[in-house]
């Protein structure tokens, strides 16, 4: 298992895939502070926008709006890499478990994942402390950075559906697709008071401890619970028994 993820980091050290990740995770914070920034210097009266504000509005985008079909690509790429490649079938002519193989690779998207997660905070970080928006402080520093580090778990989880497609199609356009159909259904229902019984909407609410009133919290963890479960053991169930040519 470390010799199967130390193989998939340094297949990724040698792509640029991963350069382009970290750029499409600086999006969010760089359009929220630079437009914060900018409606400060121009708007009269002068609006005060808090740093708190930064963290909510760039945690919101990365969530809801980016930072799944982000995450798609990266799904897409990882999981189709060796299909593309045509070094799969050969691969698994080596003592290597398929089920190792495709837990690997679930490790890698999780710290990918996790790293772009970071990547967008710290820069929400810096960028707010070079525009001197007020409001900073080592509370708020530690509340946000655990907000979105719940919120890029939970769509880590989420991702295993859109690895069992990967896999099925095995072809990068159908899950960047479904990414970008389940963005839209956020954007559709986010001001819905059912919008917490869709999982890719309740991360966010989840994370700000805003779940609705209109059914029990318990309803959203349960189906974040089995959308993850079922992709999970499906993706696994199938690549164990799919042929590989």
């Amino acid at each position: 298992m470390v010799n199967l993820l130390y193989t998939e980091l340094l297949k990724l050290k040698r792509s640029n895939m991963f350069l382009i990740s970290i750029i499409g995770a600086g999006v969010a914070p760089f359009l929220v502070v630079v437009a914060s920034y900018i409606h400060i210097q121009t708007k009269q009266p002068t609006p005060t926008i808090l740093f708190h504000q930064l963290f909510t509005e760039v945690n919101l985008y990365t969530t809801l709006i980016i930072g799944f079909p982000l995450y798609g690509v990266v799904v897409a790429y990882l999981f189709t890499r060796e299909y593309t490649e045509d070094t799969l079938k050969h691969l698994l002519t080596i003592p290597v478990s398929r089920i190792s193989f495709i837990i690997s690779k679930f490790i890698l998207l999780f710290l990918w994942i996790m790293m772009l997660t970071l990547i967008a905070w710290a820069l929400t970080l810096l960028l707010g402390l070079l525009g001197s928006f007020p409001g900073f402080s080592i509370t708020l520093l530690l509340d946000s950075l655990v907000k979105f580090l719940i919120c890029g778990g939970l769509l880590f989880l989420l991702s295993s559906p859109i690895v069992l497609l990967t896999l099925v199609m095995k072809t990068y356009v159908p899950p960047i697709i479904l990414t970008i159909i389940i963005t839209m259904a956020n954007l559709m229902i986010v001001n819905s008071k059912h919008k917490d019984l869709f999982p890719w909407t309740a991360t966010l609410d989840i994370a700000n401890n805003e779940l609705q009133s209109t059914y029990p919290p318990e309803y959203s963890y349960i189906i974040i619970a089995v959308t993850t479960i079922f992709g999970f053991i499906a993706t696994l169930f199938y690549f164990k028994r799919v042929d590989i040519h």
